[in-house]
């Protein structure tokens, strides 16, 4: 009984870092079946949602939910439980180093500091800008740098002190739109030189991978999780919307 609730726990804490970090619904139900299999069990019933995950070993009549209450996009968390996922199954740790690697991971902080992931936002932002408007003049290329450096930076500080969803995206993009108004009234812009700053600077809170996971969890017949997740992103792309129609209506 001892070895099926450390199964469990293994695979359920498995479950709760992939989903809790972006990954698809149908990934983190192979790869707790998967962990239950290499363990030995030959039956493994999961059912997850983006809130909760419940899983059942009939063999031992073992049943527990876990609650999901946060997500948020870590590919690197993903990456790290599916590698071990691997070395369990091509048994190269035991069950206990699974688990004991499982909880340093759920236990890590964010391995890029903050300033990294800022400038990140301001190489997409200005890159994509170009790509995407084929505006290159140096003063649309600082604003846009500018923009995106600080709408993200509005956007972090907000979702990790205040946490309250959706306001992260609306303020970041209310204060991108006001940057690019600035740069249209002082800096003598052009419109469609201030649009490219908009878009370029709103590329880095535009959730792609959560679009992505709701179309590939909808595909694969997770008719729950797929749409609800859809909506989730479509909300944040509505709260970021309503800030720049806010501010360009403002102005």
């Amino acid at each position: 009984m001892q070895t099926a609730q450390l199964v469990m726990n293994t695979a359920l804490l498995a479950g709760e870092i992939l989903l809790s970090n972006g990954s698809e619904i149908a990934r983190v139900e192979d790869t707790m079946t998967r962990i239950t299999t290499n363990a030995g069990f030959k039956q493994a019933d999961v059912f997850v949602l983006l809130t909760g995950i419940t899983m059942s070993l009939p063999e031992v009549g073992l049943t527990q939910v876990r609650p999901i209450h946060t997500r948020t996009i870590d590919l690197e968390k993903v990456d790290q439980v599916n590698t071990l996922s691997r070395q369990f199954a091509a048994q190269e740790i035991d069950l206990r180093t699974f688990n004991r690697r499982l909880h340093q991971i759920s236990a890590a902080v964010a391995t890029f500091p903050f300033w990294l992931q800022d400038l990140a936002a301001i190489v997409v932002s200005v890159t994509l800008m170009v790509a995407f408007t084929h505006i290159d003049d140096w003063v649309t290329v600082g604003l846009t740098a500018l923009a995106g450096g600080v709408g993200y930076a509005v956007f972090y500080y907000i979702n990790h002190e205040v946490r309250i969803r959706f306001l992260s995206e609306f303020l970041a993009a209310l204060l991108i739109g006001l940057i690019a108004d600035l740069g249209l009234m002082w800096l003598g812009l052009s419109r469609p030189a201030r649009d490219a700053v908009i878009i370029g600077a709103l590329m880095p809170l535009v959730p792609g991978v959560p679009l992505m996971n709701a179309f590939r969890d909808t595909i694969a017949g997770n008719f729950l999780s797929g749409p609800a997740r859809a909506m989730e992103a479509v909300l944040s792309v509505g709260a970021i919307g309503v800030g720049i129609a806010l501010m360009v209506s403002l102005r």
